[in-house]
């Protein structure tokens, strides 16, 4: 089939595991429900708190939250792309900021560490260091499907077009971009930053978001949305937790990058 159909949710996590494990797995069995064959969560969906502390969540890759997702897909015989959560390096005092995705039988087929991280100064409006207690990755992360291939990304690295570019030369169809927006920087840049890439790059973008205000003070954007090849956004999130759905049409795509062969384009001779 060239069609299949894919969910976002949108949640406002807080220092309670229990409690936002509890909301995500509302929303996956909603999302479930709705008939989505693959499910993403938002950034740090399980645990999200005041900079020195996030270590405190931080858990092995086989920890209980990558169990709970495990389960969940295996539940709903869905694919469940985890957001990100935050994971324990062995002899570091730094964590990793890492997206884990299983596949319908429960199996964990990718695994994904932030490589951008958010070090950030607008004097007068905002500040943040996220090096300060997160490692970056090193590794560009696609994987397979029977509907795609699909490529996997974190908040921040929005920012980095070519990223986003290896990962489509690379066979991604399908782009995952689960975050934390800062409200200050969201209400500008989140919606032409995901759209841009679904453009220039002829990819459907799933952006699952955080929203609301944070037990750190920190006010997330939200406006979880899905976006097309052509750039139009076919499903948004309202402000609150939910899930929006979408279907992906792979022909639909594909008939886009004919009429506009813009990837065909490229003068790598030039430019590389």
């Amino acid at each position: 089939m060239s069609t299949f159909r894919i969910a976002a949710c949108q949640m406002n996590s807080q220092d309670d595991k229990a409690a936002n494990l509890a909301t995500a797995e509302r929303l996956i069995d909603e999302a479930a429900a709705l008939g989505a064959q693959m499910v993403g969560l938002p950034e740090m969906f399980n645990f999200l708190t005041v900079d020195e502390k996030m270590a405190d969540g931080a858990e092995p890759l086989g920890g209980p939250t990558a169990q709970f997702l495990q389960g969940k897909a295996k539940q709903h015989g869905i694919y469940l792309h985890g957001g990100s959560i935050p994971t324990l390096i062995p002899g570091s005092d730094r964590i990793h900021n890492t997206t884990l995705v299983f596949d319908p039988t429960g199996e964990q087929i990718a695994s994904y560490n932030k490589i951008h991280l958010f070090d950030i100064h607008v004097e007068g409006q905002s500040s943040y260091k996220e090096s300060t207690r997160v490692a970056p990755g090193n590794e560009m992360v696609t994987f397979e499907t029977e509907h795609a291939q699909m490529g996997l990304t974190i908040c921040y690295d929005i920012r980095f077009p070519e990223l986003y570019r290896a990962l489509t030369l690379a066979g991604a169809k399908v782009i995952f971009q689960p975050a934390a927006f800062t409200l200050y920087t969201g209400k500008d840049h989140w919606e032409t930053l995901i759209r841009a890439r679904a453009i220039e790059n002829q990819v459907y973008m799933v952006s699952p978001a955080q929203i609301g205000t944070h037990g750190n003070g920190k006010q997330c954007y939200g406006s979880t949305m899905i976006v097309d090849p052509w750039g139009s956004v076919l499903a948004r999130a309202p402000e609150r937790e939910c899930v929006v759905v979408a279907e992906v049409d792979l022909a639909a795509q594909e008939k886009t990058r004919a009429g506009l062969p813009a990837l065909q384009h490229r003068r790598v001779d030039i430019y590389g």
